[in-house]
C-alpha cells in the first residue's frame, strides 16, 4: 500500500508516519499492492483533524477524527475504517475473490454483524444543464444536503452537497 501524507499547518513527525505505517498495515491483507492510501492531518484552532483515504480498485474507504492530538486522532480513524470494513465485509469479499480467506483471518465471524437489507426507494429527477453556483442555490432552496445536476460546463453528471464546516463539496467523475 502506498500511503502519501499532506500536512495542513502542522508539521509531521518521523514517528507518527511510522504509527501510521504501523496501524494502516493491518489492513494491507485485504487490499491489493497497488492500493493508495491518503493521509491528511490539519491543525485547526489547537485541534488536530486526521483523514485517511484508502482507494483500491474503485473502493473507496474514508474515516475522519478531530482530537487534541493526532495520534489519538489516528486511533480514532483506524477504529473507524474498521468498523466500515467489518460492516462491509460480505460485499468486499465478492470484490476481493482472491483474498476472502485473508479478509476472513483479519475479521472475525463474531465481530460481523448480520448483513443487512437496504430498503431503497426510488425517485425520478428532471435535470438540465446549471452552473455549479446555481445547483447549489437549488440545493438550499430544497434544503437538501446534496443535489445532483448536470454541469453546464462539462456535460458531465456532478453532485455538490454540504460539508460539516458550512462550505461546499463537488463530486466530479473520473474514469479509472
Amino acid at each position: 500500500m502506498k500511503i502519501t501524507y499532506t500536512a495542513r499547518k502542522v508539521n509531521l513527525k518521523d514517528n507518527f508516519k511510522e504509527l501510521c505505517e504501523k496501524k494502516l498495515a493491518k489492513f494491507q491483507k485485504i487490499f491489493s499492492e497497488d492500493a493508495e492510501a491518503s493521509v491528511v492531518v490539519t491543525l485547526y484552532k489547537n485541534r488536530q483533524t486526521v483523514e485517511v483515504t484508502v482507494k483500491d480498485n474503485g473502493m473507496v474507504f474514508r474515516a475522519e477524527d478531530t482530537q487534541d492530538e493526532m495520534n489519538d486522532a489516528l486511533d480514532k480513524v483506524v477504529d473507524i475504517l474498521g468498523r466500515q470494513m467489518r460492516k462491509n465485509k460480505t460485499r468486499l469479499a465478492r470484490r476481493l475473490r482472491d483474498n476472502t480467506a485473508d479478509f476472513a483471518v483479519l475479521l472475525p465471524e463474531e465481530d460481523i454483524e448480520d448483513e443487512q437489507e437496504f430498503d431503497i426507494r426510488t425517485k425520478t429527477i428532471p435535470i438540465k444543464p446549471v452552473s455549479v453556483e446555481e445547483a447549489i442555490l437549488q440545493m438550499n432552496m430544497l434544503d437538501h444536503d446534496f443535489f445532483v445536476f448536470i454541469n453546464a460546463d462539462t456535460d458531465e453528471t456532478n453532485v455538490v452537497y454540504k460539508r460539516k464546516n458550512n462550505t461546499y463539496g463537488l463530486l466530479e467523475p473520473e474514469e479509472y
